[in-house]
């Protein structure tokens, strides 16, 4: 169900295509599990027309299939989708720690340092969902500190299948410590002005992803073409 006392600009449409967005990514709605606008309409209590606008928007982003007269699936996790957006996102992300180590503004490392401390404090707690969007906040904090949100606002139609596989890698329990402590070192990195370091961390910390997609295909075989 839909949060119906929201007075925000936001439509029903654009509410529904977030909160299915939001369920594919978590896992709430898995790869390869069919899905009816009827369904889904009920479920939201809203009428059929934004749910089959927010079922077409999903499948112009490759998260699910339209059938005709048979339905809609969500897509299996694409490998080859994930290696482009890996390859993507961290030669754009390598250019930014860069750019971060040669000016930052201190409001923004501010910024950062809170967003660590809400990321501690998630490890600890084991909460998979709270830790995915903060781990999102931080790379989008750089890239804001560098003046570069119209380039992360380009790079996240393709970052949705990155997204799915990072998700389930939290989901699984892998390298939540190590994945905080990239984090911590890539700011501190940032703050001590030490590009190659910098880079290097950031090179490891992407590469993370593209080290367990063999351990969560192996554990997820059903999820992943």
């Amino acid at each position: 169900m839909l949060n119906k006392n929201n007075k925000g600009a936001k439509t029903t449409r654009e509410q529904v295509y977030q909160q299915l967005l939001d369920d594919i990514l978590q896992f709430k709605l898995k790869p390869g599990i069919s899905l009816s606008e009827k369904e889904i309409s009920e479920r939201l209590e809203v009428s059929r027309t934004p749910v089959r606008e927010a079922f077409l928007h999903l499948e112009k982003e490759g998260l699910l299939e339209i059938y005709p007269q048979r339905g809609s699936v969500v897509t299996l996790i694409d490998y080859e989708l994930i290696e482009e957006a890996q390859f993507m996102r961290e030669q754009l992300e390598l250019a930014v720690v860069k750019l971060a180590c040669e000016s930052f503004p201190v409001e923004e490392l501010i910024n950062i340092e809170t967003n660590l401390k809400k990321q501690k404090f998630y490890v600890e707690e084991k909460d998979d969902r709270a830790l995915f969007q903060l781990d999102e906040e931080f790379h989008y904090l750089l890239f804001k500190g560098c003046k570069k949100e119209r380039v992360w606002d380009s790079i996240q139609q393709m970052n949705l299948h990155f997204k799915r596989v990072r998700f389930l890698r939290l989901k699984s329990d892998y390298h939540w410590d190590g994945i905080y402590e990239d984090h911590v070192d890539i700011y501190q990195a940032i703050n001590d002005k030490n590009v190659k370091l910098a880079q290097d961390i950031m090179h490891r910390h992407l590469t993370r992803v593209w080290e367990d997609s063999s351990l969560l295909m192996n554990k997820f075989p059903e999820y992943f073409k």
